[in-house]
Formats: structure tokens, sequence, C-alpha cells
């Protein structure tokens, strides 16, 4: 059962880091056909908010899109006139948080320690990014949703995929962020497509 923030969506989020708007439209498709409804698009991609734009146009309700490596608030007002809808952050800028939620946008910041944490949703996130999930592990995941909000979400992003889904969600995560393992610029859609459909088919029994 996902958490209700997700509603419908699977808390997969693709990040598409370096994703030309040209190939934004085909690997939208795919992904939506996969499953996978959450998208985000790093804003040290070429062109982010053409990306974001044309993907948020071809949502219609399936998808939600927004932008990763979120670092300022110009960048929020930026995502929200390109249609986007999800603020990712590296790091736990209140600012951004706050802004994010002024714009009725989703804040997901990340963070890696209870302190940063509990910054984070003193600002209003939405959800917590513990990033980088690999340094972390689970034994510190765990720790630190013993302290949690037990109704917040948390999103491991960073070393989690396909293999180890199980771990994570043991540990109290409600879902993931992928990048590289799902896509890296140049990628075939054939092969976006097939990870896309092994990142589901794994999160699904996993879950």
């Amino acid at each position: 059962m996902t958490h209700p923030l997700f509603g419908s969506h699977r808390p997969l989020v693709a990040i598409l880091r370096g994703i030309a708007p040209g190939e934004a439209a085909a690997v939208f498709d795919v992904l939506v056909e996969a499953g996978i409804t959450l998208i985000e698009v790093p804003l040290n991609s070429p062109e982010p908010f053409v990306s974001i734009e044309t993907m948020a146009k071809r949502a219609a309700g399936r998808a939600k899109v927004g932008a990763g490596t979120v670092l300022s608030v110009a960048h929020v007002d930026s995502v929200k006139d390109s249609g986007g809808m999800l603020i990712v952050s590296p790091n736990a800028n209140p600012a951004v948080i706050r802004r994010t939620k002024e714009l009725g946008l989703e804040s997901y910041p990340g963070v890696f320690t209870p302190t940063e944490a509990f910054a984070a949703i003193d600002a209003g996130a939405d959800a917590l990014k513990f990033f980088p999930a690999e340094l972390i592990g689970t034994s510190g995941i765990r720790a630190m949703k013993a302290v949690l909000p037990k109704d917040l979400p948390v999103l491991a992003v960073g070393g989690a995929n396909a293999s180890n889904f199980g771990e994570y969600l043991k540990a109290g995560c409600a879902g993931f962020g992928i990048g590289s393992f799902l896509y890296k610029p140049g990628a075939s859609i054939a092969d976006v497509a097939a990870r896309a459909a092994e990142l589901v088919a794994a999160f699904d029994a996993a879950a």
C-alpha cells in the first residue's frame, strides 16, 4: 500500500539526469507505459525547463513531472512556470522548501542527518529524500525513522535499485529515486523501457 502523498502513483521517481528536450517526449511515454509516473528532470540537464514543459503537457493527469537538483528559490519559480509539480533537491534549503509550498508544489528535499531531516520537516517538506542512501545504509535509515514522524514518507536515493528494494522497504522507506540504473544520456528508448519494466516488477514484488 502506497503512502497517501503518492496516491495512485507508484513511489518510484525517475531521475533523468542529462536528458535533452529532444528525448523528453519518448522517454516520458515509455516510463509512463511501464508504470513509472513520478518523473524529475535535474536542472543540470540541457535546457531542463523545456523538457519539464514538454513532459508536463503530455502528463494529462497520468504522471507528476518536476525538477531535481533544485537549489534556489528562483529555480522553484521557473519549475512552476514550466508546469512542474515536484521539487527535488540534494540538500535541505528551508527557503526552497517554503517557496515550493507557497506555490502549491510538492517538496522532496535531500537529507543525510536527523538535524537536516527535522529542519526540512519544520520548513514544510512533503517527503524526505535520504541521499546518498548507500552511505546512510539501511541501519542508518532505520535509526532515523525511529525518531521521524511516522506518517512522513522517505525515499532512498543513491544506491537503491531493483536488487535491494526489499532491504530499504524493510528499513522504513516508502519509495525510491532511480537515476543512472534507469536512464543515462544516449540510452536507447528500448533500453529505458526494459529497465523501467525491471524496476516496476522488482518494486511490486518487494512491496
